[in-house]
């Protein structure tokens, strides 16, 4: 059953609530990747307006970002597993009501992005104590195949979810939201079952230090700044997908059917990159390994911005993502692994900021570069920019360049450093 090489004890089988947590994520991300088809098809029938399409990424937007760092001390306070399961009830009772006013045919686009706007503050929660759960469900070793176990589940929900709501949606958005609902509360049963044990904490006053503190934490350590800052700029400068439209319109002359194609390559890259880490661990040079990840990211870029055959496109986007999930793994394993317990929280809340600022920006400044230079120029320029940013970070994060594991003397070093944090009322 097993490799040579792997004991029965680094199966992540063998590691009953990771199972049950990985299998609430895939629940709760199909559930959410069908709503949000939905939602956007289901607007755009009542209202004909495109501009309505942008609201629904803003009224997520906006509680994501005021949130994030009082959740993140809400979940560096309290019982992580709690906070996702209240989250994912608050988001289920979101649907009920969401798919009743769609069956009696009393909804609207302002209900409709009402429902999406407390849907998006539970997440604001949810998210930072899910990510700080993951390190406590599976021993140290083996995190880094557990995070790509993860990401595995959110690229599938991400590739199939779409295309089954669509499917569903020929019935009419409220059987999606019906099954998205069902879907959620699979996973609320899986989260409520699942046995948890998180180390006690220091209460703390919610105060300008305290929710802050991610912030200082992560200043203070060069790795973890270093990956979380190198990512918000990689993506920043390469948001390619953002100009898939374009380039499947104007550049490689396909229908609909290429655009579809487009969207699915970096996930199906990102998925099967993810399934082989799952069952292969990284443990040597994984500060190089990440930034040879990144440059590939680059690389693949200014491949797929040179191109005007579909399948050179397809195969550099494929590879686009499958560099994009090696970084993510050593990402997410480095910071948690170099982040104690009781910081999980609102270190991962930093983390969701950083993610959520360059997607967003990433996709504006895009756009904007696009509009005056047209879309292969701004997607080179992109590319070419991610090699430079991996140059100089090489050079002003040398400890992360020589990094040779992810876990290591860096967990008790913080551990040590981290500091009881002293009251202070806004």
């Amino acid at each position: 059953m097993f490799t040579e090489s792997e004991k029965p004890a680094d199966s992540l089988l063998g590691h009953r609530a990771f199972v049950a947590f990985w299998f609430a994520g895939i629940a709760s991300g199909f559930g959410f990747q069908m709503l949000s088809v939905a939602v956007g098809w289901q607007i755009y029938a009542i209202t004909g307006r495109a501009l309505d399409l942008g609201l629904i990424g803003l009224v997520q937007f906006i509680p994501s970002l005021l949130l994030a760092l009082p959740a993140g001390h809400v979940a560096d306070q309290l019982e992580r597993r709690r906070i996702v399961l209240y989250g994912q009830l608050v988001e289920s009772i979101a649907l009920v009501a969401l798919t009743a006013l769609t069956f009696t045919s009393g909804i609207n686009e302002v209900g409709i992005l009402a429902v999406v706007f407390v849907i998006g503050i539970a997440k604001s929660f949810e998210f930072p104590a899910m990510q700080s759960m993951l390190p406590s469900l599976v021993p140290a070793r083996i995190l880094p195949r557990a995070m790509a176990a993860n990401g595995s589940a959110g690229q599938a929900a991400m590739i199939m979810g779409p295309a089954v709501g669509g499917f569903l949606y020929v019935a009419g958005p409220g059987v999606v939201y019906a099954t998205a609902t069902a879907l959620y509360v699979v996973s609320v049963v899986l989260m409520a079952t699942l046995r948890y044990a998180q180390a006690p904490t220091r209460r703390e006053p919610a105060t300008i230090k305290t929710v802050f503190a991610g912030v200082d934490f992560i200043r203070k350590r060069p790795d973890v700044l270093g990956v979380i800052s190198l990512d918000l700029f990689a993506v920043l400068l390469g948001g390619a997908t953002a100009l898939l439209p374009v380039f499947a319109r104007d550049i490689l002359h396909t229908g609909a059917w290429g655009l579809g194609l487009l969207r699915a390559a970096p996930a199906a890259g990102a998925l099967l990159m993810s399934l082989w880490l799952t069952r292969h661990t990284l443990k040597r040079h994984v500060g190089l390994v990440m930034y040879f990840s990144v440059a590939g990211f680059g690389l693949a870029t200014i491949v797929f911005a040179l191109s005007t055959s579909v399948w050179l496109s397809l195969a550099a986007l494929f590879a686009l993502g499958a560099f994009d999930m090696v970084s993510m793994v050593i990402r997410g394993a480095l910071v948690q692994l170099d982040t104690p317990d009781d910081m999980r929280g609102r270190v991962s809340a930093v983390n969701a900021i950083f993610i959520n600022t360059s997607n967003q920006l990433g996709e504006l400044e895009s756009g904007m570069l696009a509009a005056w230079l047209g879309a292969m120029n701004a997607t080179l320029i992109g590319g070419i920019g991610t090699l430079v940013v991996v140059g100089i970070w090489m050079t002003i994060f040398p400890t992360l360049r020589k990094r040779q594991r992810l876990e290591g003397d860096a967990v008790a070093v913080a551990a040590v450093e981290a500091k009881p944090i002293a009251a202070e009322t806004i």
